[in-house]
Parts: structure tokens; C-alpha cells; sequence
């Protein structure tokens, strides 16, 4: 699927969880997505336990992300002793 399409999977409204960005037509938010990855779930995992999703709305999470990702400056952070 074109970047596009899939970006236009993700919705932001100040009205819907303050304005953070959830897959279009729900209350997840891509934060959650990534957690849920992050965590070990997989994408399989993660459709059979919200059957409203597709398999295009996970993409679209990792791809909402990796794009703001890219549009920002990082600046790294010091490593502090223990």
C-alpha cells in the first residue's frame, strides 16, 4: 500500500485521547500499537486481540512513527554513572 494511504489511517483530534494519534475510527493510539509491540506482541497477536483492526493499520502505526521520527532533531543524552 502507498505511504499515504496508509498514513491516512491515522487521525488526530484535540477531542479523541487529547489529540495523540490513533488508527482512524478507534481509541488506539499508535503509542499503544508500539507498546504492544514492544512488549513481544506480534502483529498476528495483536489482530486477533482487536478484530476491528487490519493488518494496514499496524503498518500504519510503524510508519506514523518512523515519519516523526525522521521530522525531528535529536540531541543524545549523556550516559551517567550508576
Amino acid at each position: 500500500m502507498e505511504n499515504n494511504l496508509l498514513l491516512n489511517r491515522i487521525t488526530i483530534n484535540p477531542e479523541i485521547l487529547t489529540g495523540k494519534p490513533v488508527i482512524d475510527g478507534t481509541r488506539l493510539s499508535v503509542q499503544f500499537i508500539l507498546g504492544l509491540m514492544a512488549s513481544g506482541a506480534g502483529i498476528n497477536e495483536i489482530l486477533a486481540e482487536y478484530p476491528n483492526l487490519v493488518y494496514d493499520d499496524i503498518l500504519a502505526c510503524l510508519l506514523f512513527a518512523s515519519v516523526a521520527l525522521d521530522d525531528n532533531t535529536f540531541i543524545p543524552l549523556n550516559k551517567q554513572s550508576a
